[in-house]
């Protein structure tokens, strides 16, 4: 197996990235956004929001 991010061979403590690097790398794809699932309905993103309770606001 092949890692996903920079195409070097796989370890086992990171699997399926040979690195923490390589791992911390899709990691922060995934908070940035560049990873989606695509849909045919819009509106999922705002009733699947609707769907969290609202948090507590910390007071300044």
């Amino acid at each position: 197996m092949t890692c996903p991010i920079c195409r070097k061979a796989s370890v086992a403590k990171y699997r399926p990235f040979c690195s923490r690097r390589c791992a911390d790398i899709d990691l922060g794809k995934w908070f940035g956004g560049a990873y989606a699932v695509p849909t045919d309905h819009p509106g999922d993103d705002e009733e699947a929001i609707g769907d969290f309770p609202e948090m507590p606001r910390k007071p300044h």
